[in-house]
């Protein structure tokens, strides 16, 4: 596996993760128990997500441009 292989596993890994901290202070939230921590735990890991999304595209991109595909 070449290094930009392991690159975009990783981001693509890191992504997911943040997709599931997102889920799991949305569904926290939506409980008894849920608190504006949970809330902002939620938009921050879809913030993440979504930053990661951005910087996965751009590398890709630059990396064909490159010739490193």
């Amino acid at each position: 596996m070449s290094l930009r292989s392991f690159h975009i596993v990783f981001i693509v890994a890191s992504i997911l993760l943040s997709l599931m901290m997102a889920v799991w202070g949305g569904v926290n939230y939506g409980t008894d128990a849920g608190s504006a921590w949970h809330l902002a735990t939620t938009a921050g890991a879809l913030i993440t997500a979504g930053l990661l999304t951005v910087y996965a595209v751009k590398f890709v991109r630059k990396t064909r441009e490159l010739g490193l595909s």
